[in-house]
């Protein structure tokens, strides 16, 4: 018999600890009946309502002021006649208001649809209306995209649209400036409250998934409460004396579980940033005194690029948590920035199959846990290759599959608000008959001791500054361009980045032209949408496989070298589309030219 290794047991070690933490985070706040993200608020503000819980710009707010907010806007949404099922749709900027905002509905209730910001046109009436809202409201910065499209909502009328300014932005025309109401509404715990539940709805996060428009996945109080303890006394292990460094936006389930709620289950402070930028990280990590932050891998490239200072490792950071870090920097962004642990995690919005870091060893995901498999399957389409008994087979060390999670009363697969979008993640009769798994579209690779790395996604989606994209949904949009017959829409490795870049096989008519096409996407696609590399293809030469769906594999391949492609390649500079000739792809692959 082989005995464990020092290793192995100090690992084994480390997770039972951590697991501990988890179990007993949990169980403090069942029993104490804090199940939902506006109770676990309520209890701050009641036993440190002094102590710090948001610092943002300027602004440094109390528990007990948050809370007096949460229930300003609670108050003033029940005077609407919004109550428990009522649904508010949010496009907000990363500030306290969002959180105020999305906590008030919960201490109703209600429900706040997180729409992504950098979603215009068709994709925002898709992901509005998916929600079914009885109303809309919209940041400063957000609200005129909205009025745009606004003819095209289908369960709201202009009665519904309510815009919440910031200091010195002007009064538009249209909708309902809401300020000044809030401001007046009553700051007391409003009464006769429903009784919450854990299966009641706590908000909606829009994820790609493999295929069409932005799906809507429902994240209950229950799971909002998982995954804000896993986080928070686990992997930040918070306490009071902890600040968060958090700059993902807060409609992303890493702004919103991860961050925000890592700080509401341990009482820590949440240094909260509008949007990420790299030449003032280091000086806002100072500033706030931060002692953890929250990254996703391309944040942490970026900040590598950055000049070196001596102030780089003049801080309190401690921890660092996140997903996407890739290999070949993550100790040297751990080293330069004096970081001590880094915690890498691995997990979607709506799955059952976390996979969580503890010890911070580079490269990987996290350990296998209990009812979490990799299987074998195509890796090109993603289909499941089963044995004869028409059962799953795992992947050994050394192999990549297919990651499935478990779906059982604990780790529920809540889903999505489209029900048959939902039936397609579920996978069953896996290893036994009857039993169920969450299908999360990514191919892992299995380490020794379980160890896992993530190896790439699956389908129709694929991944680039943080975001998932979805080839069907760009592919759509490309095809309605001036002169477009037909797109292809594949992800591109690109040296020096992270992720893939996006591209598209076009065949086009006559009337096709490369400086129109460029206005066309910018206009038309969110920035990490936009195809930085076309290839032009002769009319009918696009490929297919034998079951007439793009061929995405070859293309894919080949990308955009000119020494495989015969076919007109050109790049998007950012402002219009260049020829791509052996030259460029040279300043490309040294990474003197990048896709912005």
């Amino acid at each position: 018999m082989q005995l464990p290794t020092p290793e192995i047991l100090a690992t084994a070690r480390t997770e039972f600890e951590s697991t501990a933490k988890i179990a007993r985070s949990l169980v403090s706040s069942v029993v104490r009946g804090r199940i939902t993200a506006s109770a676990m608020l309520e209890h701050w503000a009641e036993t440190m309502p002094n102590a710090v819980a948001i610092m943002f710009e300027d602004q440094v707010i109390t528990w007990r002021q948050a809370n007096q907010a949460v229930n300003r806007y609670a108050n003033w949404f029940r005077q609407q006649g919004l109550d428990k099922g009522s649904c508010v749709a949010l496009i907000m900027d990363n500030r306290p208001d969002y959180l105020f905002i999305t906590h008030a509905l919960n201490r109703l209730g209600a429900t706040a649809a997180l729409i992504n910001t950098n979603l215009t046109g068709a994709a925002l009436v898709h992901a509005i209306n998916v929600a079914n809202p009885h109303k809309v409201l919209a940041g400063g910065n957000h609200h005129k995209k909205v009025h745009e499209i606004y003819d095209d909502l289908t369960t709201v009328d202009g009665a519904d649209f309510w815009i919440q300014l910031e200091a010195g932005q002007k009064k538009p025309r249209y909708g309902k400036v809401i300020n000044e109401e809030v401001e007046h509404a009553s700051d007391l715990r409003p009464t006769q409250l429903h009784k919450p539940k854990r299966d009641d709805h706590f908000c909606y996060i829009y994820t790609s998934g493999t295929t069409g428009l932005p799906k809507a996945a429902l994240v209950t109080n229950h799971r909002m409460l998982m995954a804000a303890t896993v986080f928070g006394a686990a992997m930040f292990e918070t306490t009071p004396a902890d600040v968060i460094y958090v700059t993902l936006p807060l409609f992303h389930s890493s702004g919103m579980y991860i961050g925000w709620g890592s700080c509401l289950v341990g009482g820590a402070t949440m240094a909260l940033r509008r949007k990420f930028s790299a030449s003032a990280f280091i000086d806002d990590v100072r500033k706030t005194g931060a002692t953890g932050m929250l990254y996703i891998g391309e944040l942490c490239r970026y900040l590598l690029h950055t000049p070196e200072r001596p102030e780089d490792r003049q801080h309190n950071l401690r921890v660092a948590v996140g997903n996407g870090l890739r290999p070949d920097i993550w100790e040297a962004f751990q080293r330069r920035f004096n970081v001590g642990i880094i915690r890498e995690f691995y997990g979607a919005t709506e799955g059952t199959a976390a996979l969580l870091n503890f010890e911070g060893r580079p490269g990987m995901i996290g350990r296998l846990r209990s009812g979490q498999v990799i299987v074998k399957c195509d890796p090109a389409t993603g289909e499941i290759i089963r044995n004869r008994r028409g059962r799953c087979t795992e992947v050994k060390p050394g192999e990549t599959g297919l990651l499935l999670g478990k779906i059982s009363p604990l780790i529920k697969f809540d889903g999505y608000l489209d029900k048959s979008a939902s039936e397609k993640k579920v996978v069953r009769n896996v290893l036994r008959r009857g039993d169920q798994y969450f299908n999360t579209g990514d191919l892992i690779q299995l380490h020794e001791n379980r160890w896992a790395s993530f190896a790439d996604r699956l389908g129709d989606t694929f991944r680039w500054k943080g975001e998932n994209v979805s080839t069907n949904e760009v592919a759509e949009l490309l095809n309605g361009a001036p002169g477009v017959l037909e797109s292809n829409v594949y992800g591109v490795k690109v040296p020096h980045t992270e992720g893939r870049a996006g591209m598209a096989a076009l065949t086009v008519d006559d009337s096709f032209d490369l400086d129109a096409f460029a206005d066309y996407i910018q206009k038309n696609l969110t920035r990490y949408q936009l195809p930085f590399f076309i290839r032009l293809l002769d009319s009918g030469n696009m490929r297919i496989t034998g079951t007439f769906k793009h061929q995405k594999v070859d293309y894919r391949d080949e990308a955009f070298d000119p020494n495989k492609v015969s076919d007109p390649l050109y790049f998007f500079d950012g402002k219009k589309y260049i020829p791509l000739d052996k030259a460029l792809y040279e300043k490309i692959e040294l990474g003197e030219v990048l896709p912005a």
